[in-house]
């Protein structure tokens, strides 16, 4: 049932994103990747995770934080790239890598779905040469 509401989800996010103008800016996605990255921080510190998961937890989203900033200055794909990525890692190394008490059993698939899906959107959107701009300008210019 998470992947299909995340699915949902994930459409309905980046539609009303183009719709409202919102992803006309160039920072909009790559602020949805650090959110998105900073989640499992959030579930750590609700489920009282000590030193080691709290740790992983944050470097990783600091990973996926620099690819926010270098696909905000550099080249919007390596958003693109980010945001899906952190898909696949939701999917396959999350688990392997920590023990996080405080993240719903759900999540990993939620989470997943939905970066591969806006991850996706944004990628095919760059495809297209609909890339978000700086300051909200004409689409396609940088």
């Amino acid at each position: 049932m998470e992947y299909l509401v995340a699915v949902i989800l994930g459409v309905a996010v980046a539609g009303f994103a183009a719709a409202s103008g919102f992803d006309r800016d160039r920072a909009f996605y790559p602020t949805v990747l650090i959110v998105i990255a900073s989640y499992y921080s959030l579930f750590a510190v609700m489920g009282a995770a000590r030193h080691p998961a709290l740790t992983i937890e944050i470097a990783v989203g600091l990973v996926f934080s620099v690819f926010a900033v270098l696909g905000f200055r550099r080249t919007m794909w390596l958003t693109a790239a980010g945001i899906a990525g952190h898909g696949f890692f939701d999917f396959f190394l999350h688990h392997p890598l920590v023990s996080n008490p405080g993240m719903p059993v759900w999540w990993p698939g939620f989470c997943g779905t939905i970066d591969i899906v806006l991850g996706g959107w944004l990628a095919i959107r760059l495809w297209r040469r609909l890339e978000p701009t700086v300051h909200g300008g004409a689409a396609g210019s940088q």
